[in-house]
């Protein structure tokens, strides 16, 4: 898939992130290797030409052993760097800048790593995580929180690290709305696709339309049928679909699609996080490395799946991209992209908050990503 990258890649490109940004600010390091400053250049015109992202997995050498002695190489340097505590606040910011970039390519590491393992045609598959099977229980059904509207401030509130599109804080005026209290379920999917869900464009936008019978969508991403009834591909292999865990890999069209099927909708991004500052004080799963896979559905808001929102992804009023080639972070994708909100069990604890805005095309499902009703 054009959209994954091989571990080796993710490895290495966090890793030249810091040569690229932090390093080379001083004439004296000496660079591991002028060609990786193409190959693993991710997406910064202001860097210069870069390896076409469709091709990275054509890219044999440098091997797994070479980007390993380059990490080592960088993080020595850094060090020294840190140690010798000469950095000025730009490259500070910078250094946090990076280490949360490495924290969110953790995530698409796994991401990409449960895409390929699905398409080995072995079984049983490759298990990235051996562990025993969860139990299936019926969820409870939908339970509804109200939440009054008014002028409500939207945003980082500058205490603690925030990228740059969480900002700046600004005030929007929401009517008063109902939220679920808890996430779609496999259960309730279930329902959907016994309901024809797939098969009635009165639910659908006219792209979502277009775009399922293109492809001949019928299910969430890794969902198989078979004489013993549904299953699901996780990194501990395939598995008996668990009825009270979110629903994983649905797209924003098939998000979109069910809301409308439930007599509800999405709710929108400043919705969502109105309501989340209500239960901030919990968490559903985060990432276990002995688990990398949602609990069972509760009352968190952030945790175990991410959750499309209505809101397509827009600078907030009052948004600068950064000055330099590190402006590229965000800005540039403000096009064509849905904002996604909450955090999944393969985001690394720490790197989650409420007001987090995460963003992908809506056709995407290899996401870790699910859905909350509103009304």
């Amino acid at each position: 898939m054009t959209e994954a990258s091989p571990a080796k890649w993710h490895r290495a490109h966090v890793t030249w992130f810091f040569e690229e940004f932090v390093l080379r600010r001083d004439p004296a390091y000496v660079v591991y290797d002028e060609s990786y400053r193409y190959l693993f250049n991710s997406y910064y015109e202001a860097v210069g030409e870069r390896h076409p992202r469709p091709d990275r997995g054509l890219v044999t050498r440098p091997g797994v052993d070479d980007i390993t002695h380059y990490r080592n190489y960088v993080d020595g340097a850094m060090e020294e760097a840190l140690q010798r505590g000469t950095l000025d606040d730009e490259a500070l910011d910078l250094i946090e800048l990076g280490c949360n970039h490495e924290q969110q390519h953790q995530e698409l590491l796994l991401m990409d790593i449960k895409h390929l393992f699905s398409t080995i045609p072995l079984t049983p598959g490759p298990l990235y995580v051996d562990r025993d099977p969860d139990p299936s229980r019926t969820p409870p059904p939908f339970g509804w929180r109200s939440v009054s509207g008014g002028v409500v401030e939207i945003g980082a509130a500058g205490t603690g690290f925030s990228y740059d599109n969480e900002g700046p804080r600004h005030r929007v005026f929401l009517e008063d709305f109902e939220i679920a209290d808890r996430a779609v379920t496999n259960a309730d999917w279930l329902e959907f696709i016994a309901d024809d869900g797939y098969r009635r464009p009165e639910l659908w936008l006219s792209d979502g339309w277009a775009h399922i019978r293109q492809t001949g969508r019928h299910a969430p991403g890794y969902w198989h049928f078979d004489d013993d009834g549904w299953t699901t591909f996780t990194l501990s292999g395939r598995r008996r679909l668990v009825l009270d865990e979110p629903v994983l890999h649905v797209s924003f069209y098939e998000a979109d699609a069910f809301a409308r099927w439930a007599g509800a909708r999405l709710p929108t991004e400043f919705e969502w996080e109105t309501a989340a500052l209500a239960v901030d004080d919990r968490r559903a799963m985060l990432l276990d490395p002995e688990r990398c896979h949602p609990g069972p559905a509760g009352g968190a808001m952030i945790g175990d799946v991410w959750e499309w929102t209505s809101s397509a992804y827009l600078p907030y009023p009052g948004f600068v991209p950064a000055n330099g080639a590190v402006g590229e972070y965000n800005g540039k994708f403000m096009s064509d992209q849905h904002v996604l909100r909450g955090a999944s069990a393969i985001t690394p604890a720490g790197h989650e908050r409420v007001t987090y805005r995460n963003f992908f095309p809506a056709p995407s499902r290899w996401v870790f990503a699910g859905l909350r009703l509103a009304r």
